[in-house]
């Protein structure tokens, strides 16, 4: 009897995960995409001692001062090549997840951060800016390579009904690098001038506790049984994951998955292209993709210093206030992580746009009348923490966990790697675009990234179907007659239907 309330009571969605699949989440991430929002955050606050290490360095090194437009362009290069660095990153991950396992590839991954701190550290002693370009390089090839890898770990470590509550730790954590950074950053901690060596060096702390603590966790069970065959470490895995007398459902579902995907060997991005049966999955993470950078929270964040200023907020305090933008996407990564599960992740995603699409309205018409009333930029700064709010709970937190949703354990790692390649470029290009968009057409540039949002929010509402609590061969199942449409060819069909078969019969009692 008491077995029986046991296997009820692992069905139930509203179960809380085990100690050790929420400590491995914490391992993960702290490592992962923490690295990324950390090191997005921690460049903004040295800016211009920056300047002057650079402009002293030319100074000793040439005899001559630094020319201001070779200054802007070395500034420049420092800023944005970390995002080449992170592009380089996502090519390489999905090839060190399938190589050396998700945890094997997490932990190689901060031998990278660490040397990098190390170059980063020593650019101000020995007057070698080319080790902070060096440094900075390194670790985008780090933060590239925990985007793509940990949502695999978690994705496939977590059980179906709390898969996208667990999944939402790539956000959390990432958001909290992101706030971390903004404070270790203020000039009452690591701010000060003479402290911004020591501030970029500090991404090795996240690499040490890494290090330190992934190696006491199990490698993905999917990898250990589809990718290596090895269904007894597999089985020890999910015993340490999910309990002695709850891992059987699991088991089960991923020796389904094993038997459908009948021996296939992890496929190449550019296999993917080709793959009639991932087409609209493919489309989909594209669009989701590209969207999430595109949406305009970049613009935000542009506008965001310039608001305050205009609501009467003094420059001294700004770096405070700012502080509240960052504490507002922790608070959406963790209130998306709470409502994932129950919500859906369709309604969270589409409402999502569709309020960030109002916030761009309601920014445009209080950017366009900012003089007119006195009150009008404080309308600005609401608009400010509600469309960070909104993309929090839209296409900030669901965005990678419908993508390690929507492939089978072959496809995965390919689709991460075409997802984060398609995000390091479009946050590049962004970064370099950007200026001159909202030069040109001033605060009606939001009136772009509304359009974008609509036409995003529309995609999703016609095309993605809801994937909360469904295995990962259901999802495939939902995608079938999208990819192939009516006119399905005789072995597609086979194929089908003798994974239902599979599947009905795994389903069976004994």
């Amino acid at each position: 009897m008491e077995h029986q309330l046991l296997l009820r009571g692992s069905s139930s969605p509203s179960k809380l995960p085990s100690w050790t699949l929420f400590l491995a989440v914490c391992a993960v991430g702290i490592g992962g995409t923490f690295q990324y929002g950390y090191n997005v955050s921690i460049i903004n606050a040295p800016t211009q001692h920056i300047h002057k290490f650079l402009n002293e360095t030319w100074t000793s090194r040439y005899h001559k001062e630094l020319n201001p437009d070779l200054l802007t362009f070395l500034w420049s290069v420092i800023a944005s090549i970390f995002s080449l660095g992170g592009l380089c990153g996502a090519l390489m991950g999905g090839s060190m997840a399938i190589r050396l396992g998700r945890k094997g590839a997490l932990l190689m991954n901060n031998i990278i951060a660490i040397l990098a701190s190390i170059l980063m550290g020593l650019s101000y002693p020995t007057g070698l800016f080319e080790l902070l370009i060096a440094g900075r390089f390194l670790i985008g090839i780090n933060s590239g390579i925990g985007f793509c890898v940990q949502p695999l770990y978690i994705g496939e470590i977590a059980p179906k009904h709390l898969r996208g509550g667990l999944a939402m730790g790539t956000s959390i954590f990432l958001t909290g690098g992101i706030l971390t950074g903004q404070i270790i950053g203020l000039r009452e901690l690591l701010g000060e001038e003479k402290y911004w060596p020591l501030l970029l060096s500090s991404s090795c702390f996240p690499a040490f506790a890494q290090l330190l603590f992934l190696p006491w966790f199990p490698e993905s069970p999917r990898y250990l049984l589809i990718d290596r065959g090895d269904e007894l470490s597999c089985a020890k895995a999910l015993k340490r994951f999910h309990g002695s007398s709850e891992y059987r459902r699991e088991m089960e579902d991923i020796q389904r998955e094993s038997s459908a995907l009948d021996g296939e060997k992890p496929k190449k991005p550019w296999q993917l292209f080709t793959d009639r049966g991932v087409r609209w999955q493919l489309i989909t993470v594209i669009v989701m993709t590209m969207g999430q950078q595109l949406s305009g929270i970049n613009a935000i964040y542009f506008y965001a210093t310039y608001i305050f200023e205009a609501a009467g907020i003094s420059a001294e305090k700004i770096p405070y206030v700012t502080l509240g933008t960052g504490a507002c996407e922790c608070l959406t990564a963790l209130s998306c992580g709470l409502l994932i599960d129950y919500v859906g992740r369709r309604y969270l995603i589409i409402g999502g746009y569709l309020l960030m699409t109002l916030w761009c309205t309601v920014l445009t018409l209080s950017l366009t009348y900012q003089d007119l009333y006195s009150w009008v930029p404080y309308v600005s700064m609401m608009c400010i923490f509600a469309f960070i709010l909104s993309f929090g709970l839209g296409p900030g937190g669901i965005t990678n966990t419908l993508i390690a949703e929507l492939f089978v354990q072959s496809s995965r790692p390919a689709a991460y790697m075409i997802g984060g390649t398609l995000s390091w470029i479009s946050f590049f290009t962004i970064g370099m675009l950007f200026p001159f968009i909202v030069n040109g057409l001033k605060q009606y540039c939001f009136l772009v990234f509304l359009l974008e949002c609509s036409f995003v929010a529309a995609f999703i509402f016609l095309v993605i179907p809801e994937t909360k609590n469904k295995s990962f061969l259901e999802i495939k199942k939902e995608f079938h007659k999208l990819n192939f449409g009516r006119n399905t060819r005789k072995k597609e069909t086979e194929l089908y239907e003798r994974t239902q078969l599979q599947d009905e019969f795994l389903k069976s009692p004994s």
